[in-house]
């Protein structure tokens, strides 16, 4: 857990008016330190070890998830994956490229996903999240993904 990471953890916690808990912040910090979305499970693993349990770690994600710091990334193989949710806003997710080779998954900040037009009539879209499937580089250099 680095400095700027507790800083930037006691920041969206302040800001959400919830209190600075030990399980809260080493959430966080995870999520801050993450490349990538995490699965409860893989939070878990990079906590502290003794310091918090898997049920407070997936009470803790939800009570995060309420108040719109955390969101679920999307869901795969039927396993939520998390993320902070400040590159997001509340009605769009920042796309998502996963490798189908080596199930690696990375943030597309900077890409542009158009909206959906023409929806049929009665329906509407609170939430929109864009995932890709394909080949990354590395697995395209190392030979895979090759059909």
């Amino acid at each position: 857990m680095t400095e700027e990471h507790l800083q930037k953890a006691e920041q969206l916690l302040e800001q959400s008016r919830l209190r600075k808990t030990r399980p809260r912040l080493e959430i966080l910090c995870v999520l801050l330190a993450a490349d990538s979305p995490l699965t409860g499970e893989q939070i878990f693993d990079r906590i502290t070890p003794a310091s918090v349990d898997k049920a407070t770690v997936y009470r803790t994600l939800l009570l995060l998830l309420r108040h719109d710091i955390v969101h679920h990334a999307y869901l795969r193989n039927r396993i939520r994956h998390f993320e902070l949710a400040h590159h997001c806003k509340p009605d769009h997710c920042h796309p998502h490229f996963t490798c189908r080779d080596c199930g690696r998954t990375v943030c597309l900040y900077q890409a542009v996903v158009p909206a959906v037009q023409n929806l049929p009539a009665g329906y509407l879209v609170l939430h929109r999240q864009t995932r890709l499937e394909g080949i990354c580089p590395n697995c395209r250099t190392e030979g895979f993904g090759d059909e």
